[in-house]
């Protein structure tokens, strides 16, 4: 039985739901997303992201973008990662997506237990806030839609690293094209790419 997400946080308030995507993976960006839903959205499939199929993801996709009364959605490169490491980037992905709001909240809603503060807005961090909200749960729908879509893209380019499926994250599939090809110009050069006892059955 899938468990019951709440509307609100701070009832009264516009509130944003904030949630990322690809932070542990080993190439291309982190993606963040901002929702603020309308009172009483309801949508049967809405629930975390990572529990959900990729064809269900699509189509809350559709249904969110419609009806959310502001979202937004903020990328940060490989490269910022590197420089500025990938926990201040998610945090940088999220400020960028609350920055292209349309409608200021009065207050956000933060999946995980850590964030940089927003200027001028109160926020609220939520562990696992994704499977407890509905307005997180909705960004993590986006933020994971949209990066997919990216590195689905990219794989073209780079076919033999299969990110069409891993989505950049650390698979074997995804290692063992590392070994047998090397870097791409988008991996995270800070990230440990390969673990330090490989054993890939090569």
């Amino acid at each position: 039985m899938k468990k019951r997400l709440f509307n609100s946080h701070t009832r009264g308030l516009i509130e944003a739901g904030c949630d990322e995507a690809g932070r542990g993976c080993l190439a291309g960006p982190v993606y963040a997303a901002a929702v603020i839903l309308p009172a009483g959205f309801r949508h049967k499939l809405l629930n975390d992201s990572k529990k959900m199929t990729a064809s269900e993801r699509n189509e809350l996709r559709a249904f969110i973008e419609e009806k959310a009364l502001a979202y937004a959605v903020a990328s940060v490169s490989h490269e910022e990662i590197d420089r500025i490491n990938i926990l201040n980037a998610s945090f940088l992905a999220m400020h960028r997506a609350i920055d292209k709001l349309t409608l200021k909240p009065q207050s956000l809603l933060i999946d995980g237990n850590r964030f940089n503060v927003y200027p001028d807005i109160p926020h609220h961090c939520i562990i696992k806030g994704d499977g407890k909200y509905k307005c997180i749960a909705a960004a993590s729908v986006l933020a994971k839609t949209y990066r997919d879509e990216f590195m689905e893209n990219l794989s073209k380019d780079y076919p033999q690293y299969n990110w069409n499926s891993n989505k950049g994250y650390p698979t074997i599939d995804h290692r063992k094209a590392i070994v047998e090809n090397g870097l791409t110009p988008y991996h995270r050069k800070s990230f440990r790419q390969l673990p330090s006892q490989l054993n890939l059955n090569l």
